[in-house]
């Protein structure tokens, strides 16, 4: 299952596979392995991020779990909804997630609606967790790009620069797909090598997370401004990046993705321009969470349930019992004095008083 992805324009050649290992007969592609690294690496910066957004960790990872399950979900229906001549016959192969087919707006679309259910079962406030959530989207978004390198997917149409890659499963895609690209207004030469969007994203996303993270969130007005700004930036970056693909999702002549990333880029930013105005005019109106009482309190509670639960699962050892202390011997008793000498009582012997001098002479 392994063939070679080549860069010929920089002199490199990579042999690649889809499946990592096996176990058995189950194969672990590496298209699941970076999702995980992805959704690994988006939830250990918000669990590093949450305080200082005004949630805690506990509430907001509990959140985003429930985004995910439903990013995945959104993820797979829109590609259906958008594929639907593939799976109208068959409605059990909607449920076939390891043949493929999921698109990320999709995902994101999901994972807003259900991380915004389950903030308001939770009552955790939805703006903050949103901020924090879709800046680790994008930093999952940039590490789960490579799982399309490894599948020789999500690549573009056909390029002269020196960063063209190509492989077998390339050019056979680009012969059986020209006459539909075509009618797309996109011509293909299967034995020309095609750009690596996927390797464009990759840097975008990337780039988008670093700016985000250590520029737009430490310097937030409000909460909500960062989430508009992932719309906005990766938005802009999917709109030229997608015009360049050769397996988008159509409605019509028109590229989906592309069409939503040009709406949301638009709304973001006339939003952001919107709230920009406001804050110059009335700065006092905008208050942090992470400045209120109410954040203040929640995260303290939530710090003493969990450190009361810590205590229930690990008691404090009980006391070592203390050793008595050991009586002291008794003193032995005092030998009789042997006759004619005197006994051993720790005072010095007194001499003997000598007898009267007497004439004993007969």
């Amino acid at each position: 299952m392994s063939e070679i992805v080549s860069f010929p324009g920089l002199g490199l050649s990579f042999e690649i596979s889809r499946v990592a290992f096996s176990i058995g007969n189950y194969s672990i592609y590496w298209y699941g392995i970076t999702f995980a690294l992805g959704f690994l690496a988006g939830m250990w910066y918000f669990h590093l991020r949450a305080r200082r957004l005004g949630i805690h960790p506990y509430d907001g990872l509990d959140v985003l779990l429930w985004a995910v399950i439903g990013g995945m979900v959104g993820a797979r229906l829109y590609f259906v909804a958008f594929q639907w001549d593939n799976y109208k016959d068959n409605l059990l192969k909607i449920f076939a997630f390891r043949e493929g087919g999921i698109a990320i707006y999709g995902g994101v679309i999901g994972a807003v609606i259900a991380g915004w259910i389950a903030c308001r079962v939770k009552k955790t406030r939805f703006l903050p967790v949103l901020d924090g959530g879709l800046t680790g989207l994008l930093l999952a978004q940039a590490i789960g790009r490579w799982g399309n390198f490894f599948n020789c997917e999500a690549f573009g149409s056909n390029t002269t620069l020196p960063w063209g890659m190509t492989s077998n499963t390339i050019s056979r895609y680009l012969f059986h797909m020209s006459s539909t690209l075509a009618s797309q207004g996109v011509v293909v030469d299967p034995t020309v090598p095609v750009h690596p969007t996927f390797f464009y994203e990759f840097c975008w996303n990337l780039l988008g997370f670093l700016l985000l993270a250590f520029l737009v969130t430490p310097r937030r007005k409000y909460d909500g401004q960062v989430s508009l700004c992932y719309m906005a930036w990766y938005g802009l970056g999917r709109f030229f990046i997608e015009g360049l693909r050769t397996d988008s999702l159509m409605l019509g002549a028109f590229r989906v993705s592309q069409l939503l990333a040009l709406v949301l880029c638009v709304g973001a930013v006339l939003l952001l321009a919107v709230q920009a105005l406001r804050y110059r005019k009335n700065p006092a109106a905008f208050v942090l969470y992470a400045d209120t009482e109410e954040s203040r309190e929640r995260i303290a509670k939530v710090d003493a349930e969990l450190e009361k639960d810590k205590k229930k699962e690990d008691p404090a050892p009980a006391p070592e019992e203390e050793t008595p202390a050991p009586e002291p011997a008794e003193e032995a008793e005092t030998p009789a004095a042997v006759e004619g000498e005197p006994a051993e009582t720790g005072e010095e012997p007194q001499p003997e008083a000598e007898p009267d001098q007497q004439n004993t002479q007969p």
